[in-house]
């Protein structure tokens, strides 16, 4: 698959660290990012790569030559005019005149990726564009995609995901609850969705985000692949000094897929946001005493930060799954607030006990994903390659911790006693750095 890496930004943002070089070529220790990106490509066998080059251009010209030095074939566009970040593609030599889907990429960012997987999941879903998603630490002025949900049947089930994008909020759009799903600057692209949109526009400088994709969801097929690896915009000071960090203590790489994850499991309600007894008005739901800084705190570690947790009100017909979600929207925007994330939200819907007013009886059953019995954990387990024995289970009442025992976690902790959750979540990360 051929890459399209667009590198012609100035970096104002950034400029404080350096600004006598194409931003792409700011070093992250010892090579520039641009280097990195094209390391990674090249461990995924994507080696044909066109880079589209503006300000300073000659300085990534000079440095990667045709990418014979680097194991990969290079070839440059060059913009003598801002094209916005699309204008480019209609003008490379035989981009947009053939059928081969391509990767494209912003030259700004670090990630250490699995290819594989994404280019899989966007011939699978037979997509005209699949966007790379992500939670972030700053979700509130990023781009966030929603993505149709399918919901179950009166025969049960839970919920599908169909990750099909139905809504694209610019961080400038009305938003009040939002799932932390940021567009993340990598996407695979179809030819036909850039030729279908160029009927409509009429100028050469093209916004990929707001003058394609944007306007094409309602007629495309575009989907979100969600991932939880490592991929940061390095575009501001703070961000390019956090990412050089993560660099030198292994957590980049460490975040490939394909590489054993490990984990902290967080129960919900008490452990993450204040006991109410069965959480169903959102507007109950208030964050912990410093449940942003612990859950920071896995951010910022080797750990995914996986929320497992039993809503029975499902089952007992106190809350409908469109409320539910609501309610695990507003958790996640309160945590992006606080500039933290959770990587997923797993919930077990059942309740074996029966004789509630409204209830729904085909969710009355003996499951086996009803913390403590270990479904969640192993079904997130499964998704991420999270390696049990090296995670940890943490929650407010027995029930946590023997879910934790049951499923082969390192250690199950319980909140109380004078232990917050910061105190657990600190104690976890200092030990395995120790």
């Amino acid at each position: 698959m051929k890459v399209i890496i667009m590198a012609g930004g100035k970096g104002t943002r950034i400029a404080s660290i350096i600004n006598n070089v194409p931003k792409p070529m700011i070093k992250l220790c010892g090579k520039p990012i641009l280097e990195h990106q094209i390391n990674c490509l090249k461990r995924n066998g994507l080696t044909d790569i066109t880079i589209v080059i503006g300000h300073l251009g000659h300085c990534i010209k000079e440095y990667f030559g045709n990418g014979e030095r680097f194991g990969v074939c290079i070839h440059y566009y060059e913009e003598h005019e801002p094209l916005g970040t699309a204008g480019a593609l209609y003008k490379i030599d035989g981009l947009i005149n053939n059928n081969e889907d391509f990767l494209l990429l912003c030259g700004d960012i670090i990630f250490d990726l699995d290819f594989s997987r994404l280019i899989n999941f966007h011939k699978a879903h037979n997509a005209d564009a699949t966007l790379v998603s992500h939670p972030n630490s700053h979700p509130y002025d990023s781009s966030v995609l929603v993505t149709q949900l399918l919901l179950p049947n009166t025969k049960g089930g839970m919920p599908t995901d169909t990750h099909r994008i139905i809504q694209w909020l610019n961080k400038e759009d009305e938003r009040l609850w939002y799932k932390n799903r940021v567009n993340a600057g990598i996407q695979i692209i179809s030819p036909s969705l850039l030729l279908d949109a160029k009927k409509y526009l009429h100028t050469e400088k093209i916004d990929l985000d707001r003058d394609i994709l944007k306007p094409s969801i309602q007629n495309k097929k575009i989907y979100a692949y969600d991932t939880s690896e490592y991929i940061k915009d390095v575009g501001t000071p703070e961000r390019y000094h956090s990412t050089e960090i993560d660099m030198k203590n292994g957590l980049i790489n460490a975040r490939n897929i394909t590489l054993k994850q490990k984990a902290v499991f967080l129960d919900r309600d008490g452990t993450i946001n204040k006991e109410v007894g069965f959480l169903t008005n959102i507007n109950d739901l208030e964050l912990v005493e410093n449940a942003g800084e612990a859950i920071r705190t896995i951010n910022n570690s080797s750990y995914l930060a996986i929320v497992v947790t039993n809503q029975p009100a499902i089952a007992r017909g106190e809350l409908d799954f469109l409320e539910l979600q609501e309610i695990n929207n507003k958790l996640e925007t309160l945590l992006g607030k606080e500039g933290c994330y959770l990587n997923a939200i797993y919930y077990c819907p059942h309740h074996t006990d029966k004789g509630f007013k409204g209830e729904r009886l085909e969710y009355k059953c003996n499951c086996n994903c009803r913390k403590p019995k270990a479904g969640l954990l192993l079904q997130a387990a499964d998704d991420f390659n999270i390696d049990l024995s090296q995670s940890y289970m943490i929650g407010n009442s027995e029930n946590d911790v023997k879910t934790g025992q049951n499923a082969g976690c390192k250690q199950s902790f319980l909140i109380g006693h004078n232990l917050s959750l910061l105190d657990i979540i600190n104690n976890i990360v200092k030990r395995n750095l120790g």
